[in-house]
């Protein structure tokens, strides 16, 4: 039964064009998000840049989507990963309101890359979900989503897919007045949260630009729905009260299973400073940029249901100082057409504090990563980039609950992308050979960690075409060949983790993880209706995934320190695996009235994971449905949604299933000075009736929910 809903869910999706509608006045302005996600007054919404090559959305040939304008004001929340939870293909770790990272294609973590300009957040988001990615969305300008093997140009870790937050920090044109302004200011009523940020660009002379930036977040503890822990956690709990404790402080399990309505440990305060300077003339552009981010949150506990556990409430103290260098130089002809250069540097610390305020344990991170790309000049339709990236991470994490040995990471990879358009038939090749050395730096005496390095050489490869069957019609097919490194995180951990509630444990025997792909698209654009579809088939073998096992086995390897493993037992492991889904969206204009256009969308995405003998993967996100009604005018736009995630049944051994929920929210944008006017204030409500909604690809969903109810006023601004 539950197939059958699944399958008619999937074909009504595909068969709506007919009824649902784009966004945008003229039809030209459209990505693979619902009309409302990229009105059509956004300059090059339909470009993609997050690509050596810039091209038109409808010429790639993965799921792609582009958030920016009034759609980015809309969504913007605390975290990037809530910020585009909306969008097709995409959910969130909703590790609390401040720690949420994307996730693409039920791919997370070390399958992800988050980039700020083209190259690496540099932080340590990506080894544990409780960890914030250091990119403050409130910066953002435009924020592009790319999902599938063409992400592989950013690295072998990009295998789901590559978000890339687009800000002014390095100024990339001279200020047409001779300076630039925008802000925006911010109010959610859920966690009382309080935002804004400026931005300012002057000119000096001719060719010379100056930048700063600033912002401020505060936000309490998050108001829910209901409980925050689901039923089957609360009945865990309560079955523990007035069982016999050992330890000083014994837990109140009765108090756990009661906590409601507000989320504890989920507060957050962060603020962000940044200069740049660009020097701009007729042939290039030359610019550096320095920035700090301030963050100090808590995490949601993930409360102790048995006797015997540990239970503790994180706060995290984070701080990041990092340089940038982006440079462009146009060759004047000839076989190359420019040069591009970009840099990054930063030294990034966390503290993970105890309720008295004594640091637990302490992680640092120095990072360097580049990124020098050599663009071919357009010649009779054939066009490409080559480059090389490098990356470089230190990494140690120090405290009693260190879970990882000092490690460092270098990896450098050499690049090229080949495309070809014949118009009707438009080809490309990609090609990535990466190699990556991965040393544990394990203190003499520790008996816990793996001592020594492993070397690994990945070669990934892509091939695909792409033919317009009409103007508007265009579909595509794409063939790819991945081979990805393990981190330091998957091949060395052996320890327990606060912040996640987990003892951690790698593999250093781990070899290369290899996959093949196959995804097809289908884009149909007309003056009145939009659709975007994807549908990919993924063959992993040695495949990586951290899946909850037997106490037992994190015990065993605990043994040679002496220490006790009183968190649950999550263990990386090597298996064969498969994955495929669908993520299609539709848009339409309904009808117009004067200057008011009447327009429908609908979006949604199913994806299916499995490892070879072992059952399903674990955290992945239900098949969803989200659609919205929207009258757009000159003056104002109002919208309503309704977003709908079944039921998530298909668990792995040690996971529990995971409720539908619908969330209904409505918003109204008012631009007073025009639609070309930058100012604009918008006024939403989500999760109108309050309901307890619960991500299954969370860790921590059966004891932290969503946001219940929550009214936001936003204004942004532009001179």
């Amino acid at each position: 039964m539950k197939s059958s809903l699944i399958g008619v869910s999937i074909l009504a999706l595909l068969a709506a064009p007919a009824s649902y509608a784009q966004s945008g006045s003229d039809g030209q302005d459209q990505t693979t998000t619902p009309a409302s996600e990229t009105p059509s007054s956004s300059p090059g919404a339909n470009i993609i840049v997050t690509a050596p090559i810039e091209r038109n959305e409808g010429d790639v040939l993965q799921g792609t989507s582009v958030l920016t304008g009034e759609a980015l004001t809309r969504n913007l929340r605390p975290s990037i990963g809530e910020t585009l939870a909306r969008l097709p293909g995409v959910s969130a770790t909703s590790f609390g309101p401040t720690a949420s990272r994307p996730i693409l294609r039920g791919f997370q973590g070390e399958r992800i890359r988050v980039l700020t300009d083209g190259i690496g957040s540099i932080d340590v988001s990506n080894t544990s979900v409780d960890h914030a990615v250091v990119i403050d969305p409130l910066l953002a300008e435009r924020i592009e989503v790319l999902r599938g093997p063409s992400a592989l140009l950013f690295g072998s870790s990009a295998v789901g897919g590559v978000v890339n937050v687009v800000d002014s920090r390095i100024p990339r044109t001279l200020p047409e007045n001779g300076y630039r302004l925008a802000g925006i200011a911010n109010y959610g009523s859920a966690a009382d949260e309080r935002s804004v940020e400026a931005a300012g660009d002057v000119a000096v002379g001719q060719h010379l630009v100056l930048h700063a930036d600033g912002s401020y977040l505060k936000t309490d503890n998050l108001r829910i729905g209901g409980h925050a822990l689901s039923s089957a956690a609360r009945a865990a709990a309560l079955s523990q009260v007035g069982l016999p404790q050992e330890g000083d402080e014994p837990i109140d399990f009765a108090a756990s299973a009661a906590i409601k309505d507000k989320l504890p440990n989920s507060f957050s305060e962060t603020w962000t400073a940044g200069v740049g300077a660009t020097i701009v003339t007729d042939t290039g552009s030359l610019g550096v940029s320095y920035s700090h981010y301030d963050s100090f949150y808590g995490v949601p506990v993930r409360y102790a249901t048995e006797v015997g556990q540990e239970q503790e409430a994180p706060r995290l103290d984070l701080v990041q100082n990092r340089v940038d260098l982006r440079a462009e130089v146009e060759t004047g002809g000839g076989f190359l057409d420019r040069i591009r250069l970009r840099l990054g540097h930063a030294k990034y610390r966390h503290y993970e504090l105890e309720e008295d305020g004594e640091i637990g344990t302490a992680f640092y991170n120095n990072g360097t990563e580049g990124r020098l790309e050599l663009v071919q000049a357009n010649k009779d339709g054939w066009q490409g980039a080559s480059g090389v990236q490098y990356f470089n991470r230190i990494f140690n994490v120090d405290g009693e609950e260190a879970f990882l040995p000092k490690n460092e990471t270098n990896q450098t990879g050499l690049f090229t992308v080949q495309q070809l358009d014949l118009g009707a038939l438009k080809a490309e090749a990609g090609l990535r050979y990466e190699f990556t050395d991965l040393a544990a730096r394990t203190p003499v005496g520790d008996e816990r960690f793996f001592r020594g390095s492993r070397h690994f050489e990945a070669l990934s490869g892509s091939l695909g075409a792409s033919y317009g069957l009409s103007d508007g019609v265009r579909v595509g097919l794409n063939l790819s060949r991945t081979e990805r490194a393990p981190s330091a995180e998957e091949l060395f951990a052996n320890g327990g983790h606060a912040g996640t509630q987990a003892y951690e444990l790698g593999d250093p025997n781990f070899k290369l993880e290899k996959s093949w792909g196959l995804e097809a698209t289908l884009h149909a654009h007309s003056e009145r209706v939009n659709f975007d579809a994807s549908a990919y088939y993924n063959w992993f073998s040695n495949y990586i995934s951290e899946n909850q096992v037997d106490q037992a086995v994190c015990e065993a390897a605990a043994e040679p320190s002496g220490r006790e493993v009183e968190l649950p037992c999550f263990q990386y492991q090597q298996a064969d695996a498969r994955y495929y889904g669908v993520e299609a969206s539709v848009s339409a204009t309904l009808f117009t009235m004067g200057t008011t256009r009447i327009n429908a969308d609908l979006l949604g995405d199913y994806v299916h994971a499995n490892i070879k003998d072992g059952g399903p993967v674990p955290r992945i996100p239900p098949l969803r449905l989200l659609g919205g009604l929207e009258a757009q005018a000159d003056a104002f736009t109002a919208r309503a949604e309704v977003e709908h995630a079944f039921k998530q049944d298909r668990v792995a051994e040690f996971e529990t299933e995971t409720a539908a929920y619908t969330l209904v929210n409505a918003s109204v944008a008012f631009s007073p000075f025009g639609p070309e006017n930058k100012t604009q204030l918008l006024l939403s409500a989500n999760n109108l009736f309050d309901v307890v909604a619960r991500r299954h690809a969370s860790f921590l969903k059966d004891f932290a929910p969503l946001a219940g109810r929550d009214f936001r006023a936003t204004l942004r601004f532009g001179i």
